[in-house]
């Protein structure tokens, strides 16, 4: 993840098509159930005011590096969708229905899978990008970009080009078990 960027835009056009192959990813029961929207680079930094409060702006030492991205793809997730589909005759013994029954709720999963498969085609076009999480006022980012009524917002991958002076992230300091270690076979 790349968090401080030199303020080339993408093009949009490209970014959309990118968009709609990352949209080939798993989707549950063939759902299609989640959306990208796109941002150009003119709009980040309404964006970026959009998405977080001035204290954390004025405290963050990677906002400026953020705020140069050369375009965001929002991920949202329609919840209702996935229910309307679990209610159709070939799902509705599956008794998702309701939201309220799913022990895992797909809708972020088809979302993480697509946003993944967004990361993995800009790094092959030798696109930088970071996922941002969405933990502040996602309400009015919603509204913003003309959402739905029933969307929930998963995310934004803020894209462009390195300026090589992205801040080292502390959490790569934390001890963590190796990948190895975490990868287990399951014997009978």
């Amino acid at each position: 993840m790349v968090r401080s960027f030199d303020a080339t835009p993408v093009d949009l056009d490209w970014l959309e098509g990118l968009c709609a192959d990352a949209l080939r990813a798993p989707t549950a029961g063939n759902t299609a159930g989640v959306f990208m929207y796109t941002v150009g680079a003119a709009d980040v930094a309404t964006y970026m005011t959009l998405s977080t409060d001035e204290s954390w702006r004025k405290e963050a030492n990677r906002a400026p590096g953020l705020t140069r991205a050369g375009g965001v793809v929002l991920v949202t997730s329609s919840p209702q969708l996935y229910a309307n589909r679990y209610s159709e005759d070939d799902k509705a013994n599956s008794g998702l229905g309701d939201l309220s029954t799913w022990p895992l709720p797909y809708w972020h999963t088809d979302a993480a899978m697509a946003t993944m498969a967004l990361l993995l085609l800009l790094e092959e076009a030798n696109w930088q990008a970071t996922l941002w999480g969405s933990f502040r006022r996602t309400s009015e980012v919603l509204s913003w970009i003309g959402a739905g009524p029933d969307e929930e917002l998963f995310g934004a991958v803020l894209v462009g080009r390195s300026d090589g002076k992205d801040v080292r992230s502390r959490s790569l300091d934390r001890d963590v078990p190796t990948r190895k270690h975490r990868v287990r076979r399951v014997t009978t």
